[in-house]
């Protein structure tokens, strides 16, 4: 198999978020494809297939699992149909639900958007949140009472707990791996998001990830998406652009764009520049 690798949501030429890719006439079977992404290592490996001119039958694995939606795979993808097929939008066909990938090639950079699909969030379960509480060691004065706790939805679900200060942030990861994934199983959870405002439209970000067998991504555009769509939710002063920094405690600066209409439960732009690895 001929796998491309790229980093997603890059800072300039550093940092970002690392995906194979696969291109290929047809998926591998599922076997297959799991036990590519367990080889590759990376939190996310794309396998993607043509369906008539610009759609892509796609699915994503993290080397233990099968994900619904991974938003810096995606734009992996969008740079790697840019750079082997051409550059432009292209369809893509997930498990469940159709989004779209474009990108275009400047500068010796990539930058690529995604459109997400829906999003959705609703207040988190007391118990819930009492254990991802306990699981940061995060207690009652390290919460931002303006970011309730919530479960947010764009692709996939997380749970959103909003920090009152970025010192919380950085000291709550890292944490009992085991017991982080236990608690996203129990939870239907693909990441706890882990978030602090650091500007009106300006949030630092850290993301567990301990299902896919990693204690955090460096960058996670479904996240991010979900995350969008609950502070509009919210009637956050956002005006329709939101900006993430997320691997910064990890030492592999990523940064994300949030572009969105005020209408509740629509899509959201996510983009970033990608590279070449």
């Amino acid at each position: 198999m001929n796998i491309l690798r790229y980093a997603a949501f890059t800072d300039g030429p550093s940092g970002g978020n690392p995906a194979g890719v696969l291109l290929a006439d047809a998926l591998p079977s599922p076997e297959e494809m799991q036990c590519t992404a367990a080889e590759i290592g990376y939190s996310e490996t794309v396998f993607a297939a043509r369906q008539g001119d610009s759609a892509w039958r796609t699915r994503y694995f993290a080397p233990d699992m099968e994900v619904p939606f991974c938003g810096h795979a995606t734009l992996a993808l969008g740079a790697a149909l840019a750079e082997t097929v051409a550059p432009g939008q292209y369809a893509l066909r997930l498990n469940e639900g159709e989004i779209t990938v474009e990108a275009r090639v400047a500068n010796g950079l990539v930058r690529a958007a995604l459109q997400s699909p829906e999003t959705g969030s609703r207040p988190a379960e007391e118990t819930c949140v009492r254990e991802a509480r306990e699981l940061f060691a995060l207690n009652a004065s390290d919460m931002d009472t303006r970011i309730p706790p919530a479960i947010a939805c764009a692709g996939a679900t997380h749970l959103i707990l909003g920090l009152a200060s970025r010192n919380a942030l950085s000291r709550a990861i890292p944490y009992d791996l085991e017991r982080g994934r236990a608690l996203m199983e129990k939870w239907g959870l693909g990441t706890i998001c882990l978030v602090t405002a650091t500007a009106e439209r300006a949030f630092a970000v850290r993301n567990a990830f301990a299902l896919g067998g990693v204690s955090e991504d460096p960058a996670t555009g479904a996240a991010a998406a979900a995350l969008a769509g609950y502070l509009r939710d919210l009637g956050w002063p956002h005006g329709n652009h939101i900006e993430f920094a997320q691997g910064d405690d990890m030492g592999v600066p990523s940064r994300i764009s949030a572009e969105f209409s005020s209408e509740p439960q629509s899509s959201i732009r996510i983009s970033g520049t990608v590279r070449r690895l």
